[in-house]
């Protein structure tokens, strides 16, 4: 598997470039903000999404000054999501860093989410970047329908397979679908193209999501930090528990329905469920659909002329299945 680095390589400039320009454009007039944005920058992760946006421009055309304030957006939108996302789930680390409202409380980190959310709209419309604009309101919306409908099906159980790919879809897979259109419309793409890139990031986006469901199946220790069996606890029902739901007796039924119901903080009981899944086969199916999906998304790149930034898309699906946390 190619390591980020190496991924990196065809955007290497653009991404070194696109920090400068990032930490630009997160500046806030208040100190206190100015300190909050300065920790969020130090503490970033691996910056995919960005390379999304900068890898699907090259696949259009090529990255412009535009592109740059695509990727920017992306990240300010994807950084208040998180920050928010840390205050409604009262988590206190995030990425093995404390979390904003760990270390400044509640108020602020909601403020903090607001800003980034308004700064973000502000740099795209103080540079009539519409086309954006439209691009990420939808992929907002979605990712709050997403969410909502998650928790709605937390509280009755009653998920089917259809909607688990479209709660992934709304909640993951439409930011990932928006850095590819993004990308692809800041280098002047067609907006056949932008629609087809943005189906592709759409993809890759589902399978990123379902490699993460299944960290929660796949190993005693967690790799990417939350505890294992989390989703359960969470009254989450990922596809490994919908696939051993849906091919079981009645009575196993009932049984895993009443610990994600009502024993969900019971470890012993959660452990017991997590190898009835295993045994279920659960594990190999949700797999065999990843694999699919991502095959498919290989497919739709491979329509594009060779290239490092091609190889390094393809490279970078692999990276986002085949990952250990």
């Amino acid at each position: 598997m190619a390591s980020v680095k190496s991924i990196k390589a065809p955007i290497a400039t653009e991404m070194n470039l696109f920090e400068d320009k990032f930490k630009e454009v997160m500046k806030g007039s208040a100190p206190l903000l100015d300190k909050i944005t300065h920790y969020i920058v130090k503490r970033k992760g691996k910056q995919m999404r960005p390379m999304f946006v900068f890898l699907a421009a090259n696949l259009c055309g090529g990255v412009t000054e535009r592109t740059y304030r695509a990727a920017s957006l992306i990240e300010m939108i994807h950084t208040a999501t998180l920050v928010h996302d840390d205050v409604v789930d009262d988590a206190n680390k995030r990425r093995g860093f404390f979390s904003i409202n760990a270390l400044w409380k509640n108020k602020i980190a909601v403020l903090v989410g607001d800003f980034l959310l308004s700064k973000g709209l502000q740099l795209a419309s103080q540079n009539k970047d519409y086309d954006f604009l439209e691009i990420i309101s939808e992929a907002s919306k979605e990712m709050s329908e997403g969410e909502l409908l998650q928790i709605e099906k937390a509280r009755r159980l009653d998920i089917k397979e259809e909607v688990y790919f479209e709660i992934i879809r709304q909640k993951t897979a439409t930011l990932i679908a928006a850095c590819c259109a993004s990308g692809a419309s800041s280098a002047g793409g067609s907006a056949e193209e932008v629609k087809k890139l943005k189906l592709l990031g759409e993809k890759i986006g589902v399978a990123f999501q379902i490699k993460d469901d299944l960290f929660d199946y796949e190993s005693s220790v967690s790799l990417i930090g939350k505890p294992v069996g989390i989703d359960i606890k969470e009254r989450k029902m990922t596809l490994p528990l919908i696939y051993a739901l849906n091919n079981s007796t009645k009575k196993e039924k009932r049984w895993m329905i009443s610990v994600v119901k009502n024993h969900n903080e019971n470890q012993k009981k959660v452990t017991e469920l997590i190898e009835k899944v295993k045994a279920s086969g659960g594990i190999e199916y949700t797999k065999k659909k990843m694999y699919e999906i991502r095959e498919e998304a290989i497919q739709m790149i491979n329509q594009y002329p060779e290239s490092p930034s091609r190889q390094s898309l393809i490279d970078l699906i692999l990276y986002t299945t085949e990952r250990e946390k």
